[in-house]
């Protein structure tokens, strides 16, 4: 009886360890499927209206709720700003914001598309889970923490400014604009800081119950990127783009990605946290680039997070194959 139970505990495990390594694959297929499978039913016109309203409302609610979940394991007291904190958060706003004004000052074509997505690759806040990454390549968990609260709060403020700037809303004034988007990226980025900070204040055993459950960030995220597949397939799917476009987004994505964890891991070398710094820039929360995507800029540039989102996966697993032979190496020695 004992040694059955043990064996399904193992069971269990060797599945959810197989699930988390091919999840992101798993993920996308089961996003292209969703589409597929919601074109093909012959829903209502009405009817795929009220589908596509409520993927609207419950794709930023699983984001705010693997945020909150994230936040509340962090202990605010260990939370410090660097110095390379800063000049990570001046390269995104920076870049992002020199992205806007060029968009301010050209004429709209095909090519700003591919400006965008540089923008959305750049401008996107760490990954939540950048600090398990962070944890395993033997860095600073606290200190990239730190740097996804610090890049959340620079965001819900850049992004309504910069989408006021490149997309304005005909006939509306351009703080009308800004304070329009504010409403929907703040509450989504700070709202779960809040909240977790209450929680933790106010409802300490609400707080120990939540933390019980470390996986449920990972299977809301699963739920949230496959949702996101979805509205991206949907998104090329009714683009007028050729092919060429969609290859050179991709490109785009994949040197946004390089650059950036390039520049991450340089300038954290110079203050002895190359490893946390280059996850910090690098390693992205891709579903909300998606979300922000179709949201606020031409819809056909969230494909960039989804093509970033393979970008950085096959960075980090290069990253942590690395470091398991230069464990081995060490232990042969």
């Amino acid at each position: 009886m004992h040694s059955t139970k043990s064996e399904k505990i193992v069971l269990e495990m060797k599945m959810l360890t197989f699930l988390k390594d091919w999840m992101l694959p798993i993920a996308m297929v089961m996003g292209v499927i969703i589409y597929f499978t919601y074109k093909a039913i012959p829903f209502t016109p009405s009817a795929r209206s009220v589908i596509v309203g409520s993927i609207s409302i419950i794709q930023p609610s699983l984001i705010a709720s693997m945020l909150f979940l994230s936040f509340c394991k962090v202990k605010f007291t260990d939370l410090k700003i660097t110095r390379w904190h800063i000049y990570l958060l001046l390269f995104q706003v920076g870049i992002f914001s020199l992205g806007a004004l060029l968009l301010m000052f050209i004429p709209h074509n095909a090519y700003t598309i591919l400006i965008e997505g540089a923008m959305l690759c750049i401008i996107c806040p760490t990954a939540t889970a950048a600090a398990v990454v962070v944890s395993k390549l033997e860095g600073s968990a606290a200190s990239v923490v730190s740097y996804t609260i610090f890049i959340n709060l620079a965001v819900s403020v850049a992004i309504p400014l910069g989408v006021s700037m490149i997309h304005p809303t005909a006939g509306v004034s351009f703080m009308s604009s800004f304070l329009l988007i504010l409403q929907k990226v703040f509450p989504l980025l700070l709202g779960p800081l809040i909240a977790a900070l209450a929680i933790r204040q106010f409802m300490p055993k609400l707080h120990a119950a939540l933390i019980k459950y470390p996986n449920l960030p990972f299977y809301l995220w699963a739920v949230a990127l496959s949702l996101a597949i979805a509205m991206t397939v949907k998104t090329i799917v009714h683009s007028n783009l050729s092919s060429v476009f969609h290859v050179g987004i991709a490109t785009v994505s994949l040197l946004s990605c390089f650059i950036q964890f390039y520049l991450g891991r340089k300038i954290g070398r110079v203050y002895n946290d190359e490893i946390t710094a280059g996850q910090a820039l690098g390693q992205k929360n891709t579903i909300l680039a998606i979300w922000l995507g179709y949201t606020f800029f031409t819809p056909v540039t969230a494909i960039a997070g989804g093509f970033y989102s393979v970008w950085h996966n096959l960075a980090n697993s290069y990253q942590l194959y690395e470091q398991r032979k230069a464990k081995e190496r060490q232990k042969r020695l």
